[in-house]
């Protein structure tokens, strides 16, 4: 076992050490003693030992770890396998470290393989307390029902890791802020945000999306929801009624533009993107796209269909560009964003809501120069602007290089969760169909024919497992999948959660 350097730890039988007092190597925190440990795993007995606590809940979500010196002191061994444990309990997301504030427990575990629903309905399992999710097509408060569903597995699409938030670089970009920070800066200010975050933004955007934009041109706002919005107001203004969207498409997406009084007539979507035949077909001004990564089939738009549809707005037709997630990519190069080819046909938005939370609410919108104006009208009148002080940490991180650096760390985490969850659907729903893998935070999995995915999702989140049927994000009927978010579970989980699903989809017969 590899223990501490220059200690007499030579163990006899009965568990003392050799030429000391007669006492094993223990510690207080959880009553733990080395001495259980096998031979030469002492890193695998100590992760199970705190991954149990956490389970069993003798260590709350908040609680804070012993730091590895002194943990390391107690229980006789060297730091290096405190801090390995540590290191491997932060990769799977149960534990995050918080910089001087220590080691602090993040996420519960899961605890032994899945089983029937708790009668009782706790929030470990899901029951009575998950049923009516999706019992009726989906209201307007679908997702807040869906958000409050309690489940041991979360694969709910959409959802970044946030335990890999970065929270020692926001801290230190807050402070620097805040010393720099002059106090006319904490009052009033222009509703398109703060000079500082449009000229990061434009930045970021010129050297990842490569889309050339002045700060002038760019309106912050509260995440991509608002943008939407704020398009659908000024262009209910104008008198459009109808925004055609991608079928399938985000079902949160339909709903904003709804609440605005647009309708939104489907447009299918195949393997190279939108069809514009069938757009032209519509008779829409106006579309809704996400063509970097399509929601939620994955699918990029192809070289022709791009020309085709710039052909389109070329003729007069508004191109409404959702970025969401396109810096998250794994198996393929950069795809370029539809507003760095035709800027005056494109209303584009993005947001840091998949690179750090969507807490934040903080995104932008760049637009065509004939909607500048009413847009940041629209904005004015909606909050009078975001608030400066998250907008100001923002544009020192991606001045900084620290956005940069975390996209880079959770690109590859992302991969290998995304990777377990590939494999696991391989070996556990060989019937299942996978699209979308090359980027993204999700997965699209369609499944054979005559399976009900509301029905499939509802029995799953019964026994704890939470992810959404396709049929929310459709207009038209198709086929019957699940949409699968990998990136906020750690590969543990995944793997059981798609144990789960196969329990209760078998394999058709031949």
């Amino acid at each position: 076992m590899n223990r501490a350097k220059g200690s007499s730890v030579d163990r006899t039988k009965c568990g003392t050490v050799k030429g000391g007092p007669d006492a094993p190597a223990a510690s207080d925190f959880l009553q733990l003693t080395a001495d259980q440990a096998p031979k030469g795993g002492l890193s695998d007995w100590l992760v199970g030992e705190i991954r149990r606590a956490i389970a069993d809940g003798r260590l709350p979500t908040g609680s804070r770890l012993p730091a590895t010196r002194v943990l390391a002191a107690d229980l006789q061994v060297s730091r290096g396998v405190v801090t390995e444990s540590y290191r491997r309990l932060v990769e799977d997301g149960h534990v995050v470290g918080r910089g001087r504030a220590g080691t602090v427990v993040a996420a519960t575990p899961l605890n032994g393989a899945p089983g029937p629903a708790n009668p009782a309905g706790s929030a470990a399992t899901g029951g009575p307390a998950a049923t009516g999710v999706f019992d009726t097509p989906p209201g307007t408060d679908a997702f807040d029902a869906f958000r409050a569903a309690p489940a041991r597995i979360d694969l709910s699409p959409g959802q970044p890791d946030l335990a890999a938030f970065p929270r020692t670089a926001w801290l230190r970009a807050e402070r620097a802020v805040l010393a720099e920070l002059a106090s006319a800066d904490l009052g009033y200010g222009d509703p398109r945000g703060t000079l500082a975050l449009r000229r990061a933004v434009a930045g970021w955007l010129r050297v990842n999306r490569g889309i050339t934009a002045e700060p002038e041109e760019i309106i912050i706002v509260a995440g991509t929801a608002q943008a939407l919005g704020l398009v659908a107001q000024v262009l209910r203004a104008e008198g459009v009624d109808r925004l055609a969207v991608e079928d399938p498409c985000s079902l949160g997406a339909r709903q904003h533009l709804h609440n605005w009084g647009l309708t939104t007539p489907p447009v299918p979507v195949d393997s190279e993107g939108v069809r514009v035949d069938a757009l032209r077909a519509t008779a829409a001004p106006a579309v809704l796209l996400t063509p970097a990564h399509q929601f939620p089939t994955g699918v990029v738009l192809g070289g022709e269909r791009r020309r085709e549809l710039l052909r389109w707005a070329g003729e007069g037709g508004l191109l409404v560009e959702d970025d969401y997630d396109a810096e998250h990519r794994y198996d393929r190069a950069p795809v370029a964003a539809l507003a760095a080819m035709a800027p005056e046909h494109v209303c584009y938005s993005g947001s840091v809501s998949k690179l750090l939370a969507p807490a934040l609410r903080v995104g932008w919108l760049l637009a065509p120069a004939r909607y500048r104006t009413a847009l940041t009208d629209a904005k004015r009148f909606a909050d009078l602007g975001n608030a400066a002080l998250p907008q100001l940490v923002v544009a020192r991180l991606m001045e900084s290089g620290a956005l940069e650096r975390h996209l880079r760390l959770i690109r590859r985490r992302h991969r290998a969760r995304r990777d377990a969850m590939i494999a696991a659907i391989r070996t556990r729903l060989p019937h299942a169909r996978v699209h979308g893998a090359a980027a993204g935070l999700h997965l699209m999995v369609t499944l054979p024919p005559g399976v009900r995915d509301t029905e499939l999702a509802a029995r799953a989140l019964a026994l704890g497992v939470k992810t959404q049927p396709l049929s929310w994000h459709t207009q038209r009927p198709d086929r019957p999948g699940l949409v699968l978010g990998y990136a906020a579970a750690t590969p543990t989980a995944i793997a059981e959660g798609i144990a789960v699903l196969a329990s209760l989809c078998p394999v058709p017969p031949r």
